[in-house]
């Protein structure tokens, strides 16, 4: 298991399209892949359970990966949240 803590730098946070755009990342990979912002824990290849998470900007998210290719997932998941998902 790995894990880093990501600053969110979206100025919206993490809607709709980000989210979307980040379970699509996270759906690449075997490994488990959940983040934690203050007190909970979401689902990162599940929009819902990333929108539910009321990710601001400049939140902090600790993405923590589990499995197989759990290097490459956390390697690829932090450059996708530090390039800004698409924004």
């Amino acid at each position: 298991m790995v894990s880093q803590t990501v600053l969110i730098k979206n100025p919206t946070g993490l809607h709709l399209r980000p989210a979307g755009i980040l379970c699509k990342e996270a759906m690449q990979f075997k490994s488990l892949i959940t983040f934690t912002c203050r007190e909970s824990t979401a689902n990162a290849k599940s929009v819902l359970s990333v929108l539910g998470a009321c990710v601001k900007c400049g939140d902090e998210v600790e993405l923590t990966c589990d499995g197989e290719d759990e290097v490459e997932a956390l390697a690829s998941l932090v450059e996708a949240i530090e390039s800004g998902l698409g924004e």
